[in-house]
């Protein structure tokens, strides 16, 4: 993504107060453009063509229903827009089920503003924004053992460690500085990730490594 470019972002929230300073927030980063908000889902999916989104900020709990649905229907409309989830919380079945359906990251609502916007920018850049807090309690130990089973997949230790930053929801720096190697050497052990798993970005490694949670050693509750 090339830093002068404008992100034009719809929030889709069912609480007004909070849709509302969402997008005041957001207004005030010279980056962002608004493209709208609304509180429901009803109608998005013909509109975000004219609209012309670059990403979602979605509530999971919209009233009567969540968002699987709409996830459901982006996900089979091959949509190219990046979703960012923005809730209180989500159960492990709910975490699974979302990154299968192709969002790229979980930001909670309690979370500091400014880690939004963050959020937003390594979202946008093909990263995967994963709470911490959220998401720890579903990543256990990855253990060579657990990779037996499928030799061409098996990961070294520093892979599992760099997968396990990733869980974590770390940036490469913060990966590099964690283990103590350099940035470039995290880069090139993700693209050594990604071409054992398949997949082209971390949202996608996540996503893998949560649909095979034996494989992966991921603890699914």
């Amino acid at each position: 993504m090339k830093a002068n470019r404008t992100i034009r972002i719809l929030l889709i929230d069912d609480h007004t107060l909070f849709r509302e300073s969402l997008r005041r927030l957001l207004e005030a980063v010279d980056a962002f453009e608004i493209a709208g908000d609304v509180s429901s889902t009803s109608d998005v999916l013909n509109q975000l063509s004219r609209m012309q989104v670059d990403m979602i900020l979605l509530d999971f709990d919209l009233g009567e229903k969540t968002a699987l649905d709409f996830l459901a229907q982006v996900h089979s409309r091959n949509l190219k827009v990046h979703i960012l989830l923005v809730t209180a919380g989500l159960n492990q079945p709910d975490i699974v089920r979302v990154f299968e359906l192709g969002i790229s990251g979980i930001f909670l609502k309690h979370s500091p503003p400014e880690d939004l916007v963050t959020a937003i920018h390594r979202v946008m850049n093909g990263e995967a924004w994963l709470d911490p807090r959220l998401m720890g309690s579903m990543v256990a130990n990855i253990t060579s053992t657990s990779l037996q089973k499928d030799s061409s997949r098996t990961l070294n230790d520093r892979q599992r460690e760099v997968l396990q930053g990733v869980f974590e929801g770390l940036s490469n720096k913060e990966i590099a500085a964690k283990l103590d190697i350099s940035e470039p050497y995290v880069k090139a052990i993700l693209q050594q990730l990604f071409n054992k798993t398949g997949v082209r970005s971390r949202s996608q490694l996540v996503r893998v490594a949560l649909e095979n949670p034996t494989l992966y050693g991921i603890a699914r509750g």
